[in-house]
């Protein structure tokens, strides 16, 4: 079965263990990684590894061996409980293998936890567990967490009591960071709390927040479309120096005046849109998308989405011969200075 983002948010919250198995895979390792240990966590318990309940078997070990994972998933634990079976990093030469442990699994057998990079659609192992009606097939992108994900995540690092705004400050920060980001910066912010009752607050949030290229990407971002051109400089002079290349910064910025653009030419208004998008936007993200809204019309963001696709080009160019990072200096500037003129 394919899960949808509500039937996967329903599995991670309560693993069902009367399932053969689940796939786990997208092209952030780090995601799929935090999610497997929390479905074995809890199909199996804190003392699960311990109690010899799991079984970790590579995907290389069943390239040469697929008899092992029918054997691992039949045999008679010396402890009593539920077992899994953890192949990692799973593809199309794993395939077989599962497939025939699949067609051989009954109650009582060892339950299959796979992880594998980003499949395409058309993948072996995706249609085997998509279509396996005991089996479920859950893929993992780069969406921020959901309300509900987000709840969980603080709650699990004892932060159960919030100052206003607290909340959107920390799904402002989840958007930014990466999973395994987040979960350290939860964390961290648990630890500065731990023995303090009182509410936490934003700045608190702040002091802990990590000042790495993600934050000071979105910084530059929300500069340059709300058109304060006097951060760009600094900030990408602290982009450079942490090995962020011109590119990747090009790249960043044609992402969110495409996102501008489509929520400028949504039906419904810039709420409708926000709340209609694959991951509604809330807490300070949002205040920036409208903030930036009121500066952008649809057609001034065609232009600004032109300017950065040229940029982009050139930048690939081999006869390029001014250094990149100026190139994409000037071109923000001149965003922001266009977002200045709609003022």
């Amino acid at each position: 079965m394919k899960a949808g983002k509500r039937e996967a948010e329903a599995y991670f919250a309560r693993p069902d263990p009367g399932r053969a198995g689940v796939l786990l895979y997208g092209p952030d390792g780090m995601r799929v990684a935090l999610r497997r240990q929390q479905v074995i966590a809890a199909l199996i318990g804190p003392d699960g590894e311990e109690e010899m309940r799991l079984t970790r078997l590579s995907a290389a070990e069943l390239r040469s061996e697929p008899a092992l994972l029918l054997e691992a998933m039949q045999a008679i634990g010396f402890f009593p409980g539920l077992r899994v079976i953890h192949v990692e990093g799973a593809g199309e030469g794993t395939a077989a293998a599962l497939e025939a442990a699949l067609g051989e699994w009954r109650e009582g057998d060892a339950l299959l936890v796979v992880s594998a990079g980003a499949l395409k659609a058309g993948s072996k192992l995706r249609k085997l567990f998509e279509g396996h009606r005991n089996a479920l097939a859950i893929g993992l992108y780069d969406d921020p967490p959901s309300r509900a994900e987000l709840e969980r995540a603080i709650a699990a690092a004892g932060l159960t009591s919030l100052a206003p705004d607290a909340f959107e400050a920390l799904a402002g920060l989840a958007a930014m960071l990466g999973p395994g980001d987040f979960a350290q910066t939860l964390e961290k912010i648990a630890l500065y709390k731990l023995g303090d009752d009182a509410p936490l607050t934003p700045e608190e949030i702040a002091l802990s927040a990590p000042l790495g290229s993600d934050v000071a990407m979105d910084d530059l971002l929300n500069a340059v479309a709300g058109g304060d051109s006097g951060r760009i400089g600094p900030l990408l002079a602290r982009m450079e120096a942490q090995g962020t290349n011109a590119t990747t910064l090009c790249i960043g910025a044609a992402r969110h005046f495409r996102q501008l653009y489509t929520l400028a030419s949504a039906p419904g208004g810039i709420g409708t849109a926000l709340q209609r998008m694959r991951s509604p936007v809330f807490g300070a993200r949002r205040e920036n998308f409208e903030r930036q809204l009121r500066l952008w019309s649809a057609e001034r963001l065609e232009v600004a989405l032109c300017e950065l696709t040229d940029t982009d080009l050139a930048l690939r160019s081999a006869g390029q011969t001014a250094p990149a990072m100026a190139v994409v200096s000037r071109t923000l500037i001149r965003l922001a200075t266009m977002a200045r003129a709609r003022r």
